[in-house]
This record gives C-alpha cells, structure tokens and sequence, in this order.
C-alpha cells in the first residue's frame, strides 16, 4: 500500500487552503493574552493531500506553522477517475465521517471542512456525510483518515486472490478439530 510512503513535497505543485482561524484567549494578571490556531489543507489536485495545524501568538505565523505540517503530512490517494474507488465510512475521536463515490458530474457534496480538503485533493465527484461531531478539526482529520484507508482496486484484488489457500485452510483446520 502506497499510502504510508514519505511523499516529497518539493516535487509537487501544492496550493494552501486555510480551513479554519480560532481565536484562543487566556486570562492572566494583566488581562487576556491572545493566541491563534489554524488549521491548513495542502494538495496538489492529482490525489495528494495533506492537513495541519499551527499555533502562534500571531495569524500570519499560525498559518505558516500549519502550512508547513501540512506538507509534511502528504499522503497519496487513489483515485477513480474524478471519484474515489469505493465507499468507506471513519470515525475519528467523535466525528465521524462517510465518504461516497458519485457518477462523473455531481460535483462535491460536502460540509466546510470535508469540502476544502476534497477541492485540494482533485477528487471531483464524491457525496459525504458527517454523523458524529462538528468540530472542524476532527471532521478534517476523519476525512484524511477515510481518504488513506482508500485501496486501489487492483492491488485489493491481487492481494485477495494470492491469500485464498490461507482462509480455506483455516476453515478445515476448524472444521477437523471440531469447531466448526
């Protein structure tokens, strides 16, 4: 599987895509001492995408830090043509997630966060559904979640048919012994 492969982000076209600012404040002695969060998506729009998150006591520098954990969290996925081989549902913390493949012309059918990381990755076609939690952060960590657990198609079905003597012969096995 390709999908837990370093991914060189120098070698790609990558464009940003800010998904989310959050204002933190703290209240210390002296008043309230602002901070940010950001959260980032990278892609370069032919099955690369990555997410990220930076914190700093200034917008621009939070968008920076996630930015760049964005590229360094590249991940590949496989595509069918404008879609997304087949249906998988994740669940992350309390967001879970579920991503569809469409017919070629349907467009993304998705919420904020699911949408921006949809757009960078190249997937064009696609229906998804959140179930569980809102929380921006976790919808986008359960959408790359979902995206890296994709298997190609090909590769799934070789694997399959080189590993059937494995599951017949546990099944006699059982059924020798008595169990089954």
């Amino acid at each position: 599987m390709t999908n837990n492969l370093k991914i060189d982000p120098t070698e790609l076209a990558l464009s940003d895509k800010l998904i989310y600012i959050n204002r933190v404040a703290k209240v210390v002695k002296g008043g309230k001492r602002l901070s940010f969060s950001a959260l980032a998506v990278t892609g370069d729009g032919n099955g690369h995408v990555g997410i990220g998150t930076g914190k700093a006591n200034a917008v621009p520098e939070a968008i920076n830090k996630a930015n760049a954990t964005a590229k360094k969290n590249l991940i590949k996925i496989p595509l069918a043509g404008t879609t997304i081989p087949h249906e998988v549902t994740v669940k992350f913390a309390a967001a879970k997630v579920q991503l569809k493949p469409e017919a070629p012309g349907t467009g993304i059918i998705a919420g904020s966060s699911i949408r921006a990381i949809l757009e960078v990755s190249g997937i064009k076609d696609i229906l998804t559904k959140s179930l569980g939690s809102s929380n921006r952060t976790n919808m986008a960590k359960a959408t790359i979640l979902g995206l890296s657990e994709l298997k190609e198609p090909k590769e799934e079905l070789a694997r399959r048919k080189s590993a059937p003597h494995e599951t017949t012969d546990l099944a006699s096995a059982k059924v020798k012994a008595g169990e089954g």
